[in-house]
């Protein structure tokens, strides 16, 4: 997808401060159909499908883990809260509602429940509704505080870069599936259309439960919206539950790295200054220093200088560490 920016576009984007929380129940209801990053969302899946209702499912049908999902379900209004942006999804124009469900895949059209909601009854719109605050409910809002904890990290981290280098560098660096080729955002998912801003800009939307590949709405006509991942401590779910101690032994990143560097990474992930390195890890500014140095040479992390300070953040390695995903494929061993 190529999104085309003007001048006027490039003073209006707009990066979200709290949760979009219909984005992150729809991305988690991709998720918990899936198998990906196992080391992630493993134990949180396993304790989620063993809590699936039948409403619940009204949801899943609408929401294959691949393709198309109705833009319905992720309402602009949604930025201001649940209930909001269910509000906006009751009171969804019915041609609107039919011409999104025309455009799932043909097993998911033939569904039902899907057929029902298309021919536009208000009972099964509202039993959709209750699907989706019910799957919320156990699959987003008992770990809603480290969902927030993440989303500010990578915020703090974008209005850092925003501050030191513009809103032109927050684009080049915000994925790697992202390229800005100025004065268009390519955004490398399953698409071939060209969006046109004209003045109306983006919101950018981090997720906690997006995963590999940023997302958007399918419709041009909608306020232009990109939701991309951002980087998980792996050790989320266990911290949730206030269960860090409980893992036993040594933490697989520091078996790799050593405990202190692997702390230092991680610390990295939310972008600091080496004093503030210093300070969330606590070890002083000289032991910061050295290891942010050793894991800038060894590509894990990225360093820029701006008024005399340095300000350090993770590189695409050094997210792929954390994130836990293979960096070798079979073949290379």
């Amino acid at each position: 997808m190529r999104i085309h920016f003007t001048g006027a576009d490039l003073g209006r984007i707009r990066l979200t401060a709290e949760p979009d929380l219909l984005w992150e129940t729809l991305l988690a209801a991709h998720m918990v159909q899936t198998g990906q990053a196992p080391l992630i969302f493993s134990e949180w899946r396993n304790r989620i499908r063993g809590r699936l209702t039948d409403p619940m499912r009204r949801l899943l049908a609408l929401a294959p883990p691949r393709g198309y999902s109705p833009d319905f379900l992720t309402p602009p209004e949604a930025s201001e809260g649940l209930v909001t942006g269910l509000d906006a999804m009751l009171s969804l124009p019915r041609r609107q509602l039919r011409r999104d469900l025309e455009l799932l895949a043909p097993d998911r059209r033939d569904l039902h429940f899907v057929r029902a909601l298309a021919d536009g009854g208000s009972a099964p719109l509202k039993a959709l509704g209750d699907g989706i605050t019910a799957f919320h409910d156990i699959a987003v809002q008992p770990y809603l505080a480290k969902v927030r904890e993440h989303i500010s990290a990578d915020r703090a981290t974008r209005s850092q870069a925003i501050l030191l280098s513009g809103g032109e560098h927050l684009l080049t660096t915000l994925h790697p599936a992202v390229r800005w080729n100025p004065p268009v955002l390519e955004v490398a998912i399953p698409s071939n259309e060209d969006v046109y801003l004209e003045g109306r800009g983006l919101r950018l939307v981090p997720s906690f439960f997006c995963w590999r590949a940023p997302t958007v709405l399918r419709d041009p006509e909608l306020p232009p919206v990109l939701v991309y991942p951002i980087v998980h401590d792996p050790a989320w779910l266990l911290d949730a539950h206030g269960a860090r101690e409980a893992r036993g032994g040594e933490p697989p990143l520091a078996a790799l790295l050593g405990r202190t560097r692997a702390e230092v990474l991680e610390a990295t992930a939310r972008g600091c200054t080496t004093s503030e390195l210093a300070r969330r890890v606590r070890i002083a500014m000289a032991t910061a220093s050295h290891h942010a140095t050793v894991l800038r040479e060894a590509g894990l992390i990225t360093t820029h200088r701006a008024n005399g300070r340095a300000y350090h953040t993770l590189s695409f390695l050094g997210r792929e560490l954390l994130n836990g995903r293979r960096l070798v494929t079979p073949e290379a061993g």
